[in-house]
């Protein structure tokens, strides 16, 4: 590996590794469904409780509908669904969904010494959780770290340097896989190299800002 080529690979999930609707057709319907019953259950344990102590207002149950009704990226809630998957997925009644190209380029680049990691609004719960039960098998262990918003925002530079400095990378050596241009833009502007992945089935459209590839494996002829 030359000292001009992404060293290190950071990737989004939700229309880059994972298509949209299973998100929001799967994951956010699961989680709303589960709430009540999963709170009445186990919002006295400590891990549930510390979660819900940063919920704010009078009514918490209230306030977590109303952020998931505008799908706010509020880190409670990310936290909260992150637990209500992770029973989901030891119950088998979910498997984490993966585009065909993304587990075989995900290998390939590990076994060629390029460390992987992921950033993304969901929580590193949730993240871990949709690649260790993924229906290509347990792919956790490819990653080097799992980044959510506790890293900053995504469409702000400042976030990927935090993530650079986590890393010990060189921002200059680690390639952003995204479908949202604002975030490859901040980015970008942290010093990352960057490319879109415009999926056709998830109805990605192109920005012209950024290299584009349709899915991992042109990502690959795009930055061997």
């Amino acid at each position: 590996m030359s000292s001009a080529e992404p060293s290190h690979i950071l990737t989004d999930i939700e229309g880059t590794t994972t298509a949209i609707a299973f998100v929001h057709r799967t994951l956010f319907p699961h989680a709303a469904a589960a709430l009540e019953d999963f709170l009445a259950r186990h919002g006295a344990e400590a891990e549930v409780a510390a979660i819900l102590a940063d919920v704010p207002g009078p009514d918490r149950l209230a306030t977590l509908r109303g952020w998931m009704a505008r799908d706010a990226k509020e880190t409670p809630l990310k936290a909260l669904q992150g637990l209500i998957w992770r029973r989901g997925y030891a119950d088998g009644a979910l498997r984490g969904h993966l585009w065909p190209d993304v587990p075989e380029r995900l290998r390939a680049w590990h076994a060629a010494g390029r460390r992987l990691a992921v950033y993304s609004s969901g929580s590193e719960e949730a993240q871990r959780l949709l690649f260790r039960h993924s229906e290509a098998g347990d792919l956790e262990p490819l990653f080097d770290g799992f980044f959510d918003t506790r890293m900053g925002p995504k469409r702000e530079a400042a976030s990927y340097t935090r993530i650079a400095q986590a890393w010990s990378a060189a921002p200059g050596r680690i390639l952003f896989l995204s479908d949202v241009a604002e975030e490859l833009d901040a980015a970008r502007t942290a010093g990352l190299r960057t490319c879109q992945l415009v999926r056709p089935e998830d109805g990605t459209q192109p920005s012209g800002r950024h290299p584009e590839a349709a899915d991992f494996t042109e990502v690959a002829r795009l930055f061997p």
